[in-house]
């Protein structure tokens, strides 16, 4: 499949990302014992996504100069388009993670440790899908439909049910694991096991771990075709991905203490998805400008934000 990257282009992301995945983890172990603040969290996340648009620039100005203003502009546009998308999923994916964490009453010092594991696992994750959807694409076109018909469906559901929270504990994996393996009933520290008298025991931030990794296969199957809807440049696949996933730990805390405060953002992801599924089944009659994209994508979502902020701040109604 055709993409604008070269050899050295992938080679200098690829450095970046294990790069910057060192100085998070770094940070964590440093700083394990201590609470991320919420002053810190802004900071971070205005840093990832800063770097997020240094990258666009960056990549902007290389295109302008090697292959044209034209193509610059549509891949700039593909990206931010693209990183929008994926950034306003993992939002979604966070508020899971917080259900989880709440759930299982894991301790804010340890949810550090869950959260970059998740991060990790989902680098990797779609790393995976995006090379299958790659290869998937470039000998079965038709499949951008099968795509197209999943993200329609998954926007209307969404719209439908977003006032219904997951049941966790009717969850498949947390039952078998209740089932098959010995629990502790108290966190140790970061220690996803230990061996006490022979026997393997785990503790529950291990089973808080696996359930952030099967939440990263679910939003991974809803945001792969999502940005294949956007463009099938596999380096800007890739790199939008990678580049909304990154800032995940510190947009967690960010939002933990505000979650309430999003009521409305599930109905504007709705209609995001429902909208790109739309526009996938309807690429052979009418293509839809990247601009056009990046201006639906940005509307739904900022006014389902500002109409969240408003509704959270409207006096509660005077009982009769």
């Amino acid at each position: 499949m055709d993409t604008i990257a070269n050899t050295w282009l992938w080679c200098g992301f690829v450095a970046f990302v294990l790069l910057a995945l060192s100085l998070d983890l770094r940070g964590v172990k440093k700083h394990e014992d201590e609470v991320v603040s919420f002053s810190q969290a802004c900071w971070w996340s205005l840093l990832w996504v800063t770097l997020a648009l240094v990258f666009c620039g960056a990549l902007w100005w290389w295109l302008d100069d090697s292959a044209g203003r034209q193509v610059a502009n549509l891949k700039a546009s593909e990206f931010l388009t693209g990183y929008l998308v994926e950034k306003s999923l993992s939002v979604d994916n966070l508020f899971v993670f917080l259900m989880i964490f709440t759930a299982f009453r894991v301790p804010p010092v340890l949810q550090r440790e869950a959260i970059v594991i998740g991060v990790i696992g989902a680098i990797l994750l779609r790393v995976i899908m995006i090379l299958v959807g790659v290869w998937l694409i470039a000998r079965f076109h038709w499949i951008l439909y099968i795509f197209g018909v999943f993200l329609l469906i998954t926007g209307i559901k969404m719209l439908v049910f977003s006032d219904e929270p997951p049941d966790l504990e009717a969850n498949p994996v947390l039952k078998w694991m209740r089932r098959h393996l010995h629990v502790t009933n108290d966190y140790r520290g970061m220690r996803l096991w230990l061996v006490e008298n022979g026997k393997r025991i785990y503790t529950p931030l291990f089973l808080v771990v696996v359930l952030v990794g099967v939440t990263d296969v679910i939003f991974a199957v809803d945001s792969i075709p999502a940005i294949f809807a956007i463009t099938t440049d596999p380096f800007i696949v890739l790199t939008s991905n990678v580049f909304a996933i990154l800032g995940l730990r510190a947009l967690y805390f960010l939002l933990a203490g505000a979650a309430a405060r999003f009521s409305l953002l599930k109905y504007g992801l709705g209609l995001v998805l429902a909208f790109i599924g739309a526009k996938m089944l309807l690429a052979d009659l009418f293509k839809v400008p990247v601009g056009w994209s990046l201006g639906v994508v940005l509307g739904l979502l900022l006014i389902s934000i500002l109409a969240s902020l408003w509704l959270s701040t409207k006096p509660p109604p005077r009982g009769v």
